[in-house]
C-alpha cells in the first residue's frame, strides 16, 4: 500500500510548522520543512529526528520544498504571508493545495498579538486566494492549534480545527492530513470567506490562554460522529 505524499511546510522552523512537522513526522508522514534559508531548514529537519527517530524529514528551500507534494502548509506570520507567496509563485503549480494558517495579527505590525489586522480581500486565506497561481486550491486552517501544544509531545491533543475552503474535494484532503494528528478533528467550516470569522478566534484565544496561562483550543459540541 502507498504511503502518505511528502508535506512540505513552508515556514517549518517556525513555532507552527515545526509543530505540526513534529506531530505529523511521529504519525508517519514525509515532511519537507521549507525555509528561505536552507541551513535553518536543514537544522528543524534535524531536531524532528531527534525526537521522532523513524520520521522521513528533509529541510529545504522554499521553492524546492513546495515542490515536492500535492499539499503544501502556509505557517508564517502575515507580515511574512505576502512575500512568500510572490516568491513562490514559479514555484506552486496547478493542482496543488496551499493550507494558509495565517492570521492577520496586529503584532505584525508591532501591535497587540489580541487586534485583528483588517485585510482588504477579507481574510488571510482570501488574500492567498488571490496570490497563488491560477488552478492552486487554498484551504484555510490549523490557526487555532497551540504551537507550543503541539511541539510538546507529552501533550494530548483534544480540539477542533476549521477548515474553510471553495472545493470540498480539497478540503476532504486537507481533513485527512489533518486528521492524521492524533486528537485533532477537522471540521468543514464552509467557504474560503468564512477564512475571516476563523482567523478572529485565534486573537481571542491568545486573550484567554494568556489569562489563564494555558494553551486552550477550540471544540464544538453536538457535531455528529460523521463528518466528513
Amino acid at each position: 500500500m502507498e504511503g502518505p505524499s511528502p508535506v512540505p511546510i513552508v515556514g517549518g522552523t517556525g513555532a507552527l510548522g515545526f509543530g505540526l512537522g513534529l506531530r505529523l513526522a511521529r504519525e508517519g508522514v514525509p515532511i519537507v520543512i521549507g525555509s528561505r534559508s536552507a541551513e535553518r531548514a536543514a537544522e528543524a529537519a534535524g531536531r524532528i529526528r531527534e525526537q521522532a527517530p523513524e520520521a522521513t524529514v528533509e529541510g529545504l528551500e522554499n521553492p524546492e520544498a513546495v515542490r515536492r507534494g500535492p499539499i503544501v502548509l502556509l505557517t508564517v506570520p502575515f507580515r511574512a504571508q505576502s512575500e512568500n507567496l510572490t516568491n513562490l509563485k514559479d514555484a506552486l503549480e496547478p493542482g496543488q493545495i496551499l493550507v494558509d494558517a495565517t492570521v492577520p495579527l496586529a503584532a505584525a505590525v508591532s501591535g497587540r498579538a489580541t487586534r485583528l489586522l483588517g485585510v482588504p480581500q477579507g481574510s488571510a486565506g482570501q488574500q492567498a486566494q488571490e496570490m497563488v497561481p491560477e488552478g492552486v486550491e487554498v484551504v484555510s486552517a490549523l490557526h487555532t492549534v497551540s504551537a507550543a501544544a503541539l511541539a510538546d509531545l507529552d501533550h494530548d491533543l483534544d480540539e477542533d480545527v476549521l477548515v474553510a475552503g471553495d472545493r470540498g474535494e480539497a478540503k476532504r484532503a486537507v481533513a485527512e492530513l489533518i486528521g492524521r494528528i492524533p486528537g485533532l478533528r477537522p471540521v468543514n467550516a464552509g467557504r474560503l470567506e468564512t477564512a475571516r470569522l476563523i482567523e478572529g478566534i485565534t486573537p481571542l484565544l491568545i486573550s484567554v490562554n494568556a489569562r489563564y496561562k494555558t494553551t486552550a483550543g477550540v471544540k464544538l459540541t453536538g457535531l455528529p460522529d460523521e463528518l466528513w
